[in-house]
């Protein structure tokens, strides 16, 4: 694994300064590079995140995303209209399924939550459109992102905001720091460090989406 300096920070072999957690894996890297702080509009994405974020609990992100694609060959592609026609016959396929995290709980939670994702597409028109009301005003963030001030976020209001509707609507294992971590992949905060190559084209990119 590459030093990682003490601002956070770790220089990859191609030269360029990258966040700490990334540091373990080649994919993991693709993963910071190309994914984790760029905004998200895809409902299939951002269901399927939520998902992810829900098995991973207890668990490393790196170990869901080794396994994500089996994840999405199991459940059908996070397409919730397809996860929502799951029944117990379904369950049973993938408590059998040694490519994914085979938690009874968090298995039938994906499936409870794909409905209670189609009731929000029906009254907010997209999932997209109700998670992006909880994005925090830009006066709210750090005004550098610094590897201390990182370590302080593990949740935000918004993230309690945003966990505490989702469960009031009946959602599962949406807690609020599994929904800050959500919030941080699919881009609502640009929680990149100072100094990361990527802190820049995820500011962009958010400032594209509109």
């Amino acid at each position: 694994m590459p030093n990682v300096a003490a601002h956070g920070l770790f220089t990859g072999d191609d030269g360029l300064p990258r966040c700490f957690w990334c540091a373990a894996t080649p994919a993991y890297q693709h993963y910071h590079d190309h994914e984790w702080g760029f905004p998200v509009d895809d409902d299939r994405r951002l269901f399927e995140k939520l998902c992810l974020e829900g098995f991973q609990a207890g668990l490393s992100w790196l170990t869901i995303l080794n396994k994500r694609g089996a994840f999405r060959l199991a459940f059908e592609n996070f397409d919730p209209q397809r996860v929502a026609r799951f029944g117990a016959r379904d369950v049973q396929r993938l408590l059998g399924d040694a490519g994914i995290v085979r938690h009874r709980g968090k298995i039938e939670a994906a499936i409870h939550n794909s409905q209670r994702a189609l009731a929000l597409i029906d009254e907010f028109g997209s999932l997209a459109a109700y998670v992006w009301q909880f994005e925090p005003d830009p006066e709210a963030r750090p005004t550098r992102q610094t590897l201390q001030a990182l370590r302080r976020l593990t949740t935000s209001p918004e993230a309690v905001a945003l966990s505490a509707d989702l469960r009031r609507r009946g959602w599962r294992f949406v807690g609020p720091t599994t929904v800050y971590a959500f919030m941080q992949a699919m881009g609502l905060v640009n929680d990149h460090l100072e100094g990361c190559a990527v802190r820049a084209p995820a500011l962009r990119a958010r400032a594209q989406l509109g």
